[in-house]
């Protein structure tokens, strides 16, 4: 079996148990999971299955939306509820303060990775040197926050924030909740986790453990893997006649004018970057690249699926 499985990650357990589990469930070796959810959040995480992994890469890449609470007055050493308590305070704070703090994070900004996160510093994970007690130093990263928007503001049991937030790819939720805690002056953590959207794949078309171990039984487990080209859709889809093919899947470089995209011919060439190659047939080939040459442009393999 080769594809994507979208699906709906239950809270509790890590991206790598549910990698596991496929693992075992569908008898391949070759799974692969498309960007880390912490094991307290739920949510999308598409899994790769078979030659389907080589996608991988371009996946980690996507833009995710999640819906997020966080409790503003009190910090954690993890920066979510899991974690030890290391301050509490009583913020005094407006509905508007909060979402003017909240918005104020829209664009690019330098984001220190929590201690509390796969990222290998000197070959060991920072999770691994947080329980050890290790402070290790870091370097901060830009991530981009597309849009945030506050749904709800609770005082009922402190002060809880629920939002929505549109983010490129390596932000830290948790870290987030923390940094608008700190420019509110009260400190924050995150309560709540769900991942709406990861990429092209939605929460809507996503699909519980529960449902693959029925499909299982039924014998219809291929039925919830999704061809790999859906990885993307964002791409220019081409065709390839059946001699430019041969030539193409030989490593050859194909001129553009016997390229097809979008359904119309381009001897020209207009479209830069990745394209999607299918062949006359309608199945999907590779991840083909459009390279400028001297005498034209040509479209080169970039990945065979």
């Amino acid at each position: 079996m080769d594809g994507i499985i979208n699906i709906l990650k239950p809270p509790g357990m890590t991206s790598f148990d549910v990698v596991a589990l496929l693992r075992g469930l569908m008898g391949i070796r070759k799974v692969g999971h498309t960007g880390t959810l912490d094991p307290m959040a739920a949510g999308v995480l598409p899994v790769c299955v078979g030659q389907a992994t080589k996608a991988v890469e371009f996946l980690v890449e996507k833009d995710k939306i999640y819906r997020a609470e966080m409790i503003l007055g009190l910090t954690t050493d993890t920066q979510d509820v899991t974690g030890t308590v290391l301050s509490r305070k009583e913020p005094e704070l407006s509905d508007d303060d909060i979402i003017r703090a909240v918005a104020s994070f829209r664009g690019k900004y330098m984001q220190l990775p929590p201690m509390y996160s796969a990222i290998r510093v000197n070959g060991k994970k920072l999770y691994q040197l947080a329980r050890e007690g290790i402070e290790a130093e870091r370097c901060r990263r830009e991530v981009e926050i597309y849009s945030a928007e506050v749904l709800d503001i609770s005082r009922k049991d402190g002060v809880r924030v629920l939002f929505e937030v549109h983010c490129s790819k390596g932000t830290y939720i948790r870290t987030l909740c923390a940094d608008i805690g700190d420019i509110l002056g009260c400190g924050g953590c995150m309560s709540f986790l769900l991942r709406l959207r990861a990429g092209p794949f939605g929460i809507s078309d996503s699909v519980t453990l529960e449902e693959l171990f029925r499909r299982k039984e039924e014998g219809t487990l291929a039925d919830a893997l999704t061809n790999v080209d859906r990885a993307f859709d964002s791409l220019d889809p081409c065709v390839l006649d059946d001699f430019a093919m041969k030539k193409f899947m030989n490593g050859m470089q194909v001129p553009l004018s016997r390229v097809q995209i979008n359904g119309t011919d381009r001897a020209d060439g207009e479209a830069d970057g990745l394209v999607r190659v299918y062949g006359s047939d309608g199945r999907f080939a590779a991840l083909g690249a459009i390279i400028h040459r001297k005498n034209g442009k040509y479209l080169k393999v970039r990945k065979f699926f």
